[in-house]
């Protein structure tokens, strides 16, 4: 097949001079129609790999994506570029979505973005098959695979969505995943005989360390110290916001002014939040790990994690958004012991038993006047549990409508009744070995983290399945054993 100047391409039609690692090697599989799976480490431009052929090529770009809040961030970056872009999602009117796809289906868009689980509206199937489906690009691919670290059900039906749109040249994309997870991914599309090409995850610029602490005040004093040690741009991640409202509340007094990120913010104030974080030179920062996604900063200098993350995957894309211009950076681990119990109730309530999600239907669809009025709060005192922190009643929910069997209204409880769960339903979902399979990931983040033996950097490299046995040089194990 013929292969243009995709540099000359590049050039003309984007604001770069020259690509980046793997991206032209990519493009060039694009080029020649051929599948593929791409590991792009995390500030690599994997962005460009679906933008490039929408705005060159003839016909229309799917991406599927997990990141709802990210869509319309991505869309407006597309725009930017002179591309034709949209996204369709649950936080669409009804009026929008309808007259998205009416312009779909008139093949008035290049490149689109949506969730797997708008495959399952037969008004979004009819209106994408008369289009030209030149790529179909899997964004955060890893959500494919229940041996992955953030496995998404209706992700693992995106073969069959594929074979939706007819088989159209693929692409999947991720930046974290280990051998099994890759030959599960390209399995799960069917594509198992693919070309995998590696970006390398190499991040030789990052200093790793873990320090024993225990409880929030020690973590509070921690971050003071390690925030003035290091000048420059600083995230901290908190996976509870009880914690993040503590230490922000701790660093406030302290005369700091910290910005904060999190999902009970309402959306202008993040906004505004995630605005200043990259207009200002040296911010402080203080979010849950969903801050980050998406965010071109490329001069954190320090990053702290406040409690540990379940499982290294999630680890290391965090440390990812330290250090994206290749100077040297510094990713701290305040490790609590208490933090793995949380982390490990957080799995077990993710996963609701069965009956727990068949009582929760009920509830809604049988007491709706007593859900409008307390929400939540009467669904957690009809099962009989208070604890703040459990929040299966909200994970049931969230299931329920990734299942079709809830949808968003307008009603007070935000969730109307479409149909009873059916024992497919929880089949597909498998929930009783994907807790087996993140329990196991939680386990090799606390080896990975109380252990004191190896490079850091190097057991990371390893568990992705890449063979380097030089020392970093540069993490708390190295540095404390000094030159070999």
């Amino acid at each position: 097949m013929f292969q243009p100047d995709l540099s000359r391409l590049l050039r003309e039609n984007f604001p770069f001079d020259s690509f980046r690692g793997e991206q032209e090697s990519i493009l060039r599989k694009i080029w020649a129609n051929e599948d593929l799976l791409a590991l792009m480490p995390t500030g690599m431009g994997k962005s460009l790999c679906f933008q490039f052929p929408a705005k060159v090529r003839d016909g229309l770009v799917v991406v599927i994506s997990p990141l709802i809040a990210l869509m319309q961030d991505q869309v407006y970056k597309a725009q930017d570029l002179g591309i034709s872009a949209t996204f369709l999602s649950s936080t669409l009117t009804r009026d929008e979505r309808e007259s998205r796809q009416a312009r779909i289906a008139k093949g008035e868009f290049k490149l689109l973005y949506v969730t797997p689980e708008r495959f399952r509206k037969p008004e979004f199937l009819e209106a994408i098959k008369s289009c030209k489906i030149q790529l179909l690009a899997v964004d955060e691919a890893h959500c494919i695979s229940q041996w992955g670290h953030d496995f998404r059900p209706d992700y693992s039906r995106v073969g069959e969505f594929r074979q939706i749109l007819g088989n159209p040249p693929t692409v999947a994309l991720t930046a974290t995943a280990t051998p099994e997870v890759q030959k599960d991914i390209l399995a799960k599309l069917f594509i198992p005989d693919a070309e995998i090409i590696s970006a390398g995850i190499e991040r030789p610029n990052l200093g790793l360390h873990v320090h024993d602490v225990y409880g929030v005040d020690e973590k509070i004093r921690a971050i003071i110290g390690l925030h003035h040690q290091t000048p420059g741009a600083t995230i901290v991640y908190c996976s509870l916001i009880q914690t993040l409202k503590k230490v922000a509340g701790a660093l406030s007094r302290m005369g700091l002014k910290p910005l904060v990120y999190h999902g009970d913010l309402p959306p202008q104030d993040r906004k505004r939040n995630q605005k200043q974080f990259i207009s200002d030179p040296a911010p402080l920062m203080i979010a849950t790990p969903a801050f980050g996604l998406g965010i071109d900063k490329n001069n954190v200098r320090l990053l702290i994690h406040a409690e540990t993350p379940s499982s290294l995957e999630s680890y290391f894309q965090e440390v990812g958004r330290a250090g994206r211009d290749g100077v040297d950076s510094f990713c701290h681990l305040l490790y609590d012991q208490e933090d793995v119990s949380i982390q490990m109730e957080f799995l077990k309530w993710s996963h609701p038993e069965p009956d727990f999600i068949r009582k929760i239907y009920q509830l809604i669809e049988e007491k709706r006047m007593q859900v409008d009025q307390e929400g939540f709060d009467f669904l957690r005192e009809q099962m009989n549990f208070k604890n703040r922190r459990d929040f299966r009643a909200e994970a049931a929910v969230s299931i329920l409508e990734r299942w079709g069997c809830l949808e968003k209204s307008d009603d007070p409880f935000p969730f109307a009744i479409v149909h009873e769960p059916t024992a497919e339903q929880f089949a597909a979902e498998n929930g009783v070995e994907v807790l087996r399979a993140q329990n196991t990931k939680l386990l090799k983040m606390v080896q990975w983290a109380t252990q004191d033996s190896e490079c850091r950097l190097n057991m990371i490299y390893h568990y992705f399945g890449h063979a380097h046995e030089v020392p970093c040089g540069k993490c708390d194990v190295c540095t404390t054993r000094g030159p070999e």
